[in-house]
């Protein structure tokens, strides 16, 4: 690839990583909420609306896989202790920060600069328990994606659902100028643009999720950082032009308190991604699309462990 063509794919995944941003801030994208509606309101829209997006991008591998313009994939990982230990420490550090990876952005798009501790905890997480543990919960598996073995008819399917929903979306949803200017998105809205982008950000720039940036660099495992660093930097941008255009921007100064429940979740969630490995963002863009089996076991668990400590939480709050 020439360096304008290079630059050219950097700058429209950029684009892309804006408007996953945007609509992660506007969906108030965020595992945490999803369990909060099934714990509180008997609801499971949120949550199938994050699987939606998996679909999406399984959907969009399987016809770029057809097409022959898929990258090279990420290995998968083996299904093990640390992986349902992973997942519930990313749970309980999601409910302890009171969002998950997705919800922290969410979360500082709307002026809470307290969330941009998050990741420095995330980060620190990683640091510290990379030595003792990373070596041997990382052994990749040698078999390819179950997804990417399937044939190439199986894609079919996902892209007449894709289509009519984004027809669903176009005919009965609002235009574009009231999209950017309405205040809360559906689920499924949201996480169907956010898969979509995300999509299109690996196809041209390889798998890319912020957690992952943020364990590489704690490992010294790094690479293409300031590529990546400024991905980051465009999907905090997304989120931040998302709570400006709702009318939902308010910025909130950090408090002790928030500080240190920020820190305490990341540092929690740093923990689990490396012992599964990866982010719920990872786990649910790249790994559940890709059928790996440590991928859904280790969401599962997070999402059991938000919803143990909610209930618990219920519980300990009544009054005897």
């Amino acid at each position: 690839m020439t360096i304008a063509l290079a630059s050219l794919a950097f700058a429209i995944a950029a684009c892309c990583a804006v408007v996953m941003g945007f609509a992660i801030q506007r969906g108030a994208t965020c595992t945490v909420a999803a369990m909060e509606e099934i714990v509180h309101e008997r609801s499971w829209l949120r949550l199938l609306g994050l699987a939606e997006a998996s679909l999406w991008v399984a959907g969009g591998l399987l016809v770029a896989q057809a097409l022959h313009l898929l990258p090279a994939m990420p290995p998968g990982y083996p299904l093990n202790r640390w992986t349902v230990l992973g997942g519930a420490l990313l749970g309980l550090g999601a409910f302890v920060n009171r969002a998950c990876v997705f919800g922290a952005i969410a979360r500082f798009g709307s002026g809470e600069w307290a969330y941009l501790f998050t990741p420095l905890g995330f980060y620190l997480g990683c640091l510290s328990v990379g030595p003792l543990f990373a070596a041997g919960a990382h052994t990749q598996l040698s078999e390819g994606s179950p997804v990417l073995r399937a044939p190439a008819w199986v894609a079919w399917p996902i892209l007449l659902l894709m289509a009519w929903r984004l027809v669903r979306q176009l005919r009965g949803g609002p235009g574009l100028r009231d999209a950017l200017t309405t205040r809360i998105w559906s689920p499924h809205a949201a996480t169907t643009v956010i898969g979509i982008a995300f999509l299109l950000m690996l196809l041209l720039v390889g798998a890319w999720a912020y957690t992952d940036v943020l364990a590489e660099l704690a490992r010294g495992m790094a690479t293409r950082l300031s590529a990546r660093c400024l991905l980051l930097l465009a999907l905090l941008c997304g989120a931040v032009w998302g709570g400006w255009t709702a009318g939902r921007f308010r910025s909130t100064p950090v408090s002790a308190p928030q500080l240190l429940r920020c820190l305490a979740g990341g540092v929690l969630m740093g923990w689990g991604s490396l012992l599964i490995p990866g982010g719920n963002d990872g786990l649910i863009l790249v790994g559940m699309p890709l059928l790996w089996p440590y991928a859904w076991v280790a969401f599962l668990a997070m999402c059991t462990s938000i919803g143990a400590a909610l209930v618990a939480r219920m519980a300990w709050g009544r009054p005897h």
